[in-house]
């Protein structure tokens, strides 16, 4: 599993990627997770929003930090 977080390294920004890990350590899941902060390459996914959070490709979240549940929801626990 490879889960992006795209955004310029705000504030937000970091908040979704420390979400994203610790729900990954306490799911067990293994993923890679890379943060984006390049904005030709977040503009690429097509967001215009940040912090957004792209899963295996596809974008789940813009513009917000998404609750606990989705996240576990993305990653399928």
């Amino acid at each position: 599993m490879e889960i992006k977080i795209l955004g310029p390294g705000c504030a937000k920004c970091h908040q979704v990627e420390k979400l994203v890990k610790e729900i990954l350590a306490e799911t067990g899941t293994v993923a890679e997770v890379e943060h984006v902060t390049d904005f030709k390459k977040i503009a690429s996914y097509g967001v215009f929003g940040t912090p957004s959070v792209v899963v295996d490709g596809k974008v789940k979240s813009v513009g917000k930090i998404p609750r606990k549940e989705e996240v576990k929801a993305w990653i399928g626990k």
